[in-house]
């Protein structure tokens, strides 16, 4: 048994022992695993120890994103203990709360700066850390939106339970995105963060948004989506504040995951001068992914693409999006898992044989995919007005389909190849080269 389980197993001998509590924490320094201790506190009675004690654990299980245990061991008005947790509730999303507690704080004269950054309103028009709230304003003559408090996505979560296939893209996302959330403190032990940026790139229509929600969910991390349409503005400077404001709100909210769609929107190459308004949020974007504001740590930053040739090289430095994962067209166990999710609870024949499918339809996107099922139902439900009765999808009416609809991911690729072949700096684009030797065999 290690120094860790015993000092735990010493402290459930001697619940009242705040000394004992102090020496957990202080062991999981050196811990390989301190989850254990983690769930030890948050399951430990706080009302027999002091406040030094209570400061220290509420510390620990906020270091180890266990905000609602550390919320527990907060529940004084008395100095550090305040601090933390205003900490504790602005990582629950509780911004009432924790304003009123961080006043509190103020008042004893402690202070952090990410506190203030996420919970002090300032001037908009002189400091990108403000919290905007949505309110109209005019200009011009037009009556526009200023960005709300982002709220993470309520969607059903979903896991990597629930895609089908593509093996080795879930095994890479979980060695080098989820690992890091779940062994925070190994990770820190070897001065590496949890957190950064990751960009998936691949034709369209082959699940990279639905890999990023499964990606936070199974770092049990609150998922920001964030919308292109509502960072754009033809207001001079207005981009670049929503920009600032959405980092904002997921620092608030650690751990959080933070998804741009299409980021080639917002992050394309900067071919022109400095004074050019796409220079300027790049810059901006550049600015809040390297935390000059505020500290990024607890932020995966995750990003997709079409066309990753046309995102800036900035983006690619190290701590920015520096890991890089190709998402390909659904290999054959995926393809049979989105068609048969596709023909679930649709009246359907017994002879539709989806492995079949899978197998002829390499190269189809998952879109593809959904939209010979769709196709298929149409001629079905044809079917069934000519014949005054429900016409089950058939295996003739998915033949049928699979003629008409054809895969939409060839362009893609075509166009891949000639990046990979003429401009794999750094080897950026081998996947993209190993897929296409496999796929054209």
């Amino acid at each position: 048994m290690s120094e860790l389980q015993d000092l735990i197993e010493a402290a459930k001998a001697t619940p009242k022992s705040s000394a004992i509590l102090r020496a957990v924490v202080r062991a999981c320094a050196d811990a390989v695993d301190p989850e254990s201790a983690a769930d030890f506190f948050a399951a430990t009675d706080p009302a027999p120890h002091e406040e030094v004690t209570r400061a220290t654990v509420a510390k620990f299980l906020l270091d180890h994103q266990r905000a609602e245990a550390a919320l527990a061991w907060c529940q004084t008005d008395e100095g550090p203990v305040t601090l933390l947790r205003a900490r504790a509730q602005l990582a629950l999303g509780r911004l009432a709360d924790a304003r009123e507690s961080y006043k509190l704080a103020q008042a004893e004269g402690l202070s952090m700066d990410e506190l203030d950054d996420a919970l002090l309103e300032r001037d908009a028009a002189t400091s990108t850390g403000t919290v905007i709230q949505l309110r109209q304003f005019q200009r011009g003559g037009k009556t526009e939106a200023k960005p709300a408090d982002a709220q993470a996505d309520s969607r059903p979560r979903v896991t990597f339970a629930d895609i089908g296939g593509l093996e080795d893209i879930k095994a890479q996302i979980r060695r080098k995105i989820i690992l890091p959330f779940e062994k925070k403190s190994l990770f820190d032990r070897f001065r590496k963060r949890a957190g950064g940026g990751v960009l998936l790139y691949g034709p369209p229509g082959c699940g990279k948004t639905l890999l990023a929600r499964a990606t936070a969910a199974e770092c049990n991390a609150k998922f920001f989506p964030v919308e292109i349409a509502e960072v754009l503005s033809m207001w001079l400077g207005e981009s670049e504040k929503r920009l600032a404001h959405a980092f904002e709100q997921a620092r608030a909210q650690k751990p959080s995951v933070l998804f741009f769609d299409e980021i080639e929107a917002l992050a394309a190459r900067r071919r022109f001068s400095e004074g050019d308004h796409k220079a300027s949020m790049v810059s901006t974007f550049l600015n809040e992914f390297d935390g000059f504001s505020a500290t990024n740590d607890g932020v995966l930053v995750l990003a997709a693409t079409n066309v990753p040739w046309a995102v800036d090289p900035a983006f690619r430095r190290n701590g920015r999006f520096d890991r890089s994962l190709f998402v390909p067209p659904p290999d054959r166990v995926a393809r049979k898992a989105i068609l048969d999710i596709e023909l679930k609870d649709r009246p359907q024949h017994g002879d539709i044989d989806s492995a079949a499918i899978a197998e002829r339809t390499s190269g189809y996107s998952g879109a593809d995919l959904a939209n010979i099922v769709e196709t298929a139902c149409d001629l079905a439900i044809e079917e069934s007005i000519d014949n005054d009765r429900i016409a089950p999808i058939t295996a003739k009416h998915m033949t049928a389909a699979l003629k008409e609809v054809k895969p939409t991911t060839l362009e893609w690729l075509a166009q891949a190849r000639n990046y990979a072949k003429f401009a794999n700096e750094g080897g950026l684009y081998d996947d993209v080269v190993a897929f296409l030797d496999k796929f054209t065999r």
